[in-house]
């Protein structure tokens, strides 16, 4: 755990608006090292770190999906799922304008824009999962039912 104190973020006011329990992990942040980096520096299992990744249908309408860190997304299945023809991971400058957060300190709290969030649904069989907080070298830990209780998250299986 880093000496520095625990941002205050979007993501922190809502979970906070909501009164969801939650823990600080601050981690010393790499440049495209992703989850490994962050399970690493946390001491934790990278499959209960979740990604939040922003991406656009084929009408560039954007969504969130949460996924495994040790886990990809099938974007054929995601698409035929959700109903829609194609699904793209979007241009990291059109996903911080949607989320209002940097790449890589992205999370699926307090977003700029309302968008839907898809959730790989084993992820709700986890006890506790870390996602980050919106900060790059911030995640937060709670239970995955505040997760559902918060973001409402629509149920999908789209891992690979």
């Amino acid at each position: 755990m880093s000496k520095h104190k625990a941002p205050v973020t979007p993501a922190i006011r809502q979970l906070r608006a909501h009164k969801v329990a939650f823990s600080d992990h601050l981690y010393r942040y790499e440049s495209g090292g992703g989850t490994c980096v962050s399970a690493r520096e946390l001491g934790v299992d990278e499959h209960t770190v979740i990604k939040t990744l922003v991406m656009e249908d084929e009408n560039k309408n954007p969504l969130i999906i949460l996924m495994h860190g040790d886990c990809e997304v099938s974007t054929k299945t995601l698409a035929r799922s959700i109903g829609v023809k194609a699904i793209s991971p979007c241009k990291p400058d059109v996903a911080d304008r949607h989320s209002g957060y940097q790449v890589g300190g992205t999370s699926p709290f307090g977003t700029r824009k309302e968008m839907p969030v898809f959730c790989e649904e084993s992820i709700f069989d986890l006890e506790r999962i870390y996602i980050n907080g919106g900060k790059r070298g911030y995640l937060i830990a709670l239970s995955p039912a505040d997760l559902k209780r918060v973001l409402k998250p629509i149920p999908v299986s789209a891992a690979q």
